[in-house]
């Protein structure tokens, strides 16, 4: 098998200047010199805390085969076993269309407020089922997350599935362009980072832009259950999308969502296409959970793989890390049930996980509740965090604790008596949580990642394992 890259393509496709660099295989890139593999390159990206300069010599000291560094380093430092370019990211990007052009992979892309790692993974393990199949880790969503997960594309994959992130209008467009996707699909709009936006009308003409790097002949896939798909459909048309797919529980969609059952941990629905009914059985729980999945079998179809197997692959189907995944943790018969949903949270993930905690029992003990702030919502912020009060009441919860600012307004609406305790950092009140917590509890962690609630799904999980 050809190696990922070579050190000759790379200079080429970069621009840059080898120096002490003598010829071979890249098999990997890292921007992390912490997981530096033999063969790697290291790109050396300045970020918002750290400047990849800094770890040039231990990412080559831990197997690096070149590192990709700006001229300002070299005249200050020299080195061998470098490529020299006037910006690194701006290296790594070209880098990233020269692997598109080479690329014969079908390629899909996802965005939206909601669901698009858990959507980007149901694909992938759909898709991996027929074909070699490379996605995006994490949420590497963002100006440099999207470029890098593109240069890493294997120049032999079948399958490319890539998640595009935004918090302010106009990010979406250059990175779909580098893209360059056969399906783009949009899993919802919602109420997120309203602080950078006047309504959620303009969240769904910033979505849209997915739409504007979309192949010649490529398809929208369009989650139907919102009351803004007609934005979509018209930024859809605008762009000169001819196909427009959509999925979801209403009774218009393509792929539609007739049946829905929770039971046993997982989910049973029905889904009507072209008049067949195709059956699926998932190891996750909710409504929303069902349309993620629903959108990667609409993916798969189009991409030219049948039903059958996608909703095979669909069967072994877990939440990621951090969006709902459930863990039985101690003695098998009076276990903690926790359920993380700790990486990141706005009405609608919220609303859709309350609505799942509700029908979660716990194992022997009481239900508990641990809700974070919903980041970036603006001056709307105080209204949408009250709005959660039906849902947190409906949910059944014995103990309700809340962490941050914003999420005062909520523990306002609840009510005196409704708030077990409550505080401005997880740090203050996360020995007071597990204190509280015993062997037969159901408990969920929910919350923005920028309140580090995972901190406490961590410590959840050392004490109760």
């Amino acid at each position: 098998m050809r190696p990922l890259w070579t050190v000759a393509e790379v200079v080429a496709a970069t621009g840059g200047r080898p120096e002490g660099l003598l010829e071979g295989p890249i098999g990997s890139i890292s921007i992390d010199s912490r997981d530096i593999q033999p063969d790697a390159l290291f790109v050396a990206i300045k970020g918002d805390t750290h400047d990849g300069h800094d770890f040039v010599g231990k990412a080559l000291e831990q197997g690096a085969a070149a590192a990709l560094v700006s001229e300002a380093f070299h005249a200050r430092n020299g080195g061998s076993k470098l490529i020299v370019v006037a910006d690194p990211l701006a290296a790594l990007t070209k880098l990233a269309v020269a692997a598109r052009a080479r690329s014969q992979a079908q390629i899909v892309a996802v965005t939206g407020s909601a669901g698009k790692t858990t959507t980007k993974e149901a694909m992938r393990t759909v898709l991996a089922a027929v074909g070699e199949t490379h996605a995006s880790v994490k949420s590497f969503n963002n100006h440099w997350g999207v470029p890098l997960t593109l240069a890493r594309l294997p120049r032999e994959a079948r399958f490319g599935v890539f998640e595009i992130g935004m918090n302010h209008a106009g990010e979406i467009t250059p990175l779909v362009k580098l893209v360059r996707p056969h399906i783009s699909v949009i899993t919802t709009v919602a109420a997120a980072h309203l602080e950078f936006f006047a309504s959620v009308a303009d969240i769904a003409v910033a979505k849209a832009e997915i739409f504007l790097g979309l192949e010649p002949g490529g398809t929208a896939v369009l989650n139907g259950d919102h009351e803004y798909l007609h934005i979509l459909f018209g930024r859809a048309r605008e762009a000169g999308v001819s196909r427009i797919v959509t999925y979801g529980f209403d009774e218009s969609c393509d792929w539609r969502i007739t049946g829905y059952e929770a039971r046993g941990g997982r989910t049973h629905l029905s889904v009507v296409h072209d008049g067949q009914v195709h059956e699926l059985s998932l190891q996750v729980q909710g409504r929303h959970m069902a349309a993620n999945a629903v959108a990667a079998l609409a993916a798969a179809s189009l991409a030219g793989e049948g039903p059958s197997t996608a909703a095979a692959a669909l069967a072994g189907f877990g939440a990621p890390e951090g969006r709902g995944e459930s863990a039985r943790l101690g003695p098998a018969d009076r276990p903690l049930l926790l359920v993380d949903e700790s990486y990141n949270a706005n009405v609608a993930s919220m609303t859709a996980a309350l609505d799942v905690f509700a029908g979660v029992s716990a194992p022997g003990g009481r239900k508990v509740l641990v809700l974070g702030d919903m980041l970036e919502l603006g001056p709307l912020g105080p209204e949408l965090h009250a709005s959660l009060k039906d849902a947190v009441l409906k949910s059944g919860a014995d103990r309700i604790y809340l962490v941050g600012r914003a999420i005062d307004a909520l523990g306002k609406a609840l009510g005196e008596g409704f708030v077990t305790a409550q505080a401005a950092s997880i740090d203050e009140i996360a020995e007071a949580i597990l204190s509280s917590l015993a062997h037969g509890d159901a408990v969920m962690v929910k919350g923005s990642n920028g309140v580090r609630l995972s901190s406490l799904v961590k410590l959840i999980r050392e004490r109760f394992a």
